[in-house]
């Protein structure tokens, strides 16, 4: 049974290859570097060969979508994370980044073929309409939804604030389909879950990084900090698994919310000038509390950047399983009205100055989950290193991916619970780099 979950708005987020850092610049001729004369030969070469496949083939092909190809296929033979972006792709992507559009505020996925309603935002115009999860959708403003694709039918759900669309939907308990219309509105993702564990260790899970993420932790460390009395709190678990990054200057300002200085990561691109130093400024939000980082398969690029930062500052103990090892960042080049390029200009590095690419982050203790049968084999990711054209390191050991498998219990989460455990049993600025010696069984990857 095929299932994909989609919140809606059009934009999926693949774990591992997810952007940095988000840097806009614009592409200007002044900034060309003069072309050899190989060069120009080859560009001869592509001019012979486009204009003799817009006259010869077999059926007249689209000039446009020809362009877009080779340019696409330039970027791709780079490394996996460069690629070209239409404007289309490059509207959702900004999206996807601010984390705030225009909908309905449902979380829907595909399975058998249907789409089919996960659940309803809180205070949305779907939850406020009465949505229920495990609603299937059949109709958006009149059109079938059957035969489209998860992506088609959130797009057709998406739109301008204020601007009406009618569903069709069956529901097991009624006989007839139910017809409803929902006003379109603006619709946050919040990236920050967070509750209590254990009645004394606050829990913060991060499920990516967009301009809300640091907002979202700051009011969950105060909300979490109220509920739990201050001589009570043990501590928090931030949950960084199956995260696959987002932009740049959140992962620092999450990483400086527990830090109270030192250098958080440092960019390297091609020239020495192009280094960059983040650095923390003073200020704990949980004044001085122990954490423990979750972290596994799934957790790249900006997930990584935090976990390493508080690794080498000894500010958290991290737990789990090995992470994605994307230790590269990419900038996001608009092309006036034609898109955007995401290009890899630089590689990251931890405070000690590791580079994590296509090594990932080695947690202090490894914990195993119990892996169901039925997703045995299906659990580990490929992580960087097995990328086809990963940027390479010099003298570097490779490693490949680890499980990213949570189970959707928390009551059978191993990682969650061991982190817990290691909070009741840790004292404020206890030693974070002790090695688990006792193995555990072999893990798996989130739906």
């Amino acid at each position: 049974m095929r299932k994909v979950s989609l919140v809606l708005f059009g934009a999926v987020l693949g774990a591992g290859t997810a952007t940095v850092a988000t840097q806009t610049h614009l592409l200007s001729s002044t900034s060309a570097v003069a072309a050899s004369a190989e060069t120009y030969r080859q560009l001869s070469l592509f001019g012979d060969v486009f204009e003799k496949i817009r006259t010869d083939y077999v059926e007249k092909p689209d000039e446009g979508k020809l362009i877009e190809a080779a340019v696409n296929g330039m970027l791709t033979s780079l490394d996996p994370h460069s690629s070209y972006m239409d404007a289309k792709s490059f509207r959702d992507m900004q999206v996807q980044t601010k984390g705030e559009f225009g909908g309905l505020g449902i979380e829907v996925t595909m399975e058998d073929g249907l789409i089919k309603v996960v659940t309803p935002i809180d205070d949305t115009p779907a939850a406020r309409a009465g949505l229920l999860a495990n609603d299937v959708i059949t109709q958006i403003d009149g059109d079938q939804v059957q035969g489209l694709t998860l992506n088609q039918a959130v797009d057709k759900m998406r739109g301008p604030v204020n601007s009406p669309v009618k569903l069709k939907i069956t529901r097991k308990e009624a006989k007839e389909p139910l017809e409803v219309t929902l006003n379109r509105d603006l619709i946050r993702i919040k990236p920050v879950r967070s509750r209590v564990e254990g009645g004394d260790v606050g829990y913060i899970r991060l499920t990516q990084f967009n301009e809300q993420t640091y907002d979202g932790l700051k009011a969950a460390v105060d909300k979490l900090s109220t509920e739990i009395p201050g001589d009570k709190l043990k501590g928090f678990v931030i949950d960084l698994r199956n995260n696959p990054g987002g932009l740049l200057d959140q992962a620092v300002m999450v990483s400086d919310a527990f830090l109270d200085r030192g250098e958080i990561v440092s960019t390297r691109g091609r020239n020495p000038d192009e280094t960059q130093r983040f650095s923390a400024k003073s200020g704990d939000l949980t004044k001085g509390k122990p954490i423990v980082v979750l972290v596994n398969g799934g957790s790249a690029s900006a997930s990584e950047i935090v976990a390493g930062a508080l690794q080498d500052h000894k500010r958290a103990t991290v737990l789990g399983t090995r992470s994605f090892g994307k230790g590269s960042v990419q900038s996001i080049i608009p092309l006036g009205g034609n898109g955007a390029l995401r290009l890899t200009t630089a590689r990251y590095y931890t405070p000690s100055g590791r580079s994590i690419q296509a090594k990932g982050i080695e947690p202090d203790q490894e914990v195993l989950q119990d892996v169901p049968d039925d997703l045995k084999g299906k659990d580990e990711t490929k992580g960087e290193a097995g990328l086809k054209g990963h940027l390479k390191q010099k003298d570097t050991e490779e490693r490949g991916g680890s499980s990213a498998y949570v189970p959707p219990d928390p009551a059978k989460d191993k990682q969650l619970i061991a982190a817990v455990d290691l909070l009741h049993g840790v004292q404020k600025g206890a030693a974070n780099t002790v090695k688990s010696t006792t193995p555990a069984p072999a893990a798996p990857t989130q739906n």
